[in-house]
């Protein structure tokens, strides 16, 4: 009942606190906002071979083994669920597998992160904007080899275990970090500790995105510290994700919009 309410509460919060994009004032997130909404229209139509993936995996009866190693899913949280019912609950939207794909472009996309493979859906469409290398991290064993087995990424390295232990790792063999995606965990540590990871290897024209900053009070509690860090200088709140961005020529500002 209380995470029911507070997910009510958050959806009518942000609904009262979105703005139009025609009554922003910074020239910079206007125009940002515009070629986003611009990119959903011409790209809603594209990738039907990702979304023939999905729809593939939306029809499967098969039942595999899952390690939760955070919070968990709100809809199915046994260890033992459907391709089709992790793939419906727990995978991005394609309108938000758009929008990370948009922001990602954005960047450079040479070294892109993504925390949470789950079925690989935003992975691929994360791996067509790559330039250079997409490493995806994913904890649970079943769910990565079917997320392998949907597609033959030629730029994207698929890496199994703890991510607070594997991300390290990688990171450690990187020189910086031009996008990445956290949405695993969804646990207020898993969110804080993967960002401050992910820090020691951003730019200016680095873009992290935060998957589900309204899944819990712990989460929000995250958002609102991440949002507040002092190296972040502009935030985007989408509800479904937030968006940082770290150039320091951009007023430290905050925006609450719809897609």
């Amino acid at each position: 009942m209380i995470n029911n309410f507070f997910s009510f509460y958050s959806f009518l919060s942000h609904w009262l606190k979105k703005v139009d994009g025609y009554s922003l004032q910074s020239p910079f997130v206007f125009q940002v906002y515009q070629d986003l909404q611009n990119y959903l229209k011409t790209q809603i139509s594209s990738n039907q071979q990702i979304e023939a993936v999905r729809k593939y995996l939306l029809s499967s009866s098969q039942n595999i083994k899952v390690l939760d190693l955070g919070a968990g899913s709100k809809k199915v949280n046994t260890h033992q669920r459907k391709v089709s019912d992790i793939t419906r609950y727990s995978t991005s939207s394609k309108k938000y597998a758009l929008l990370y794909q948009y922001f990602c472009q954005l960047t450079p996309a040479n070294q892109v992160i993504e925390l949470g493979t789950c079925m690989g859906i935003t992975t691929q469409y994360l791996s067509k904007v790559t330039k250079g290398h997409l490493y995806t991290f994913e904890g649970s064993e079943e769910i990565l080899q079917i997320a392998r087995s949907t597609a033959q990424l030629t730029n994207a390295s698929y890496i199994l275990g703890d991510i607070s232990t594997k991300l390290p790792e990688i990171l450690s063999t990187l020189d910086q970090i031009d996008f990445a995606l956290i949405d695993a965990n969804h646990t207020y540590y898993g969110a804080t500790n993967y960002f401050g990871l992910l820090l020691e290897k951003i730019h200016k024209d680095s873009i992290i995105a935060i998957g589900d900053i309204y899944w819990s009070k712990e989460m929000n509690k995250a958002w609102d510290e991440i949002k507040s860090h002092p190296q972040v200088f502009l935030s985007l709140d989408f509800f479904e994700c937030g968006i940082v961005f770290f150039n320091p020529k951009l007023k430290k500002d905050h925006f609450t919009l719809g897609i």
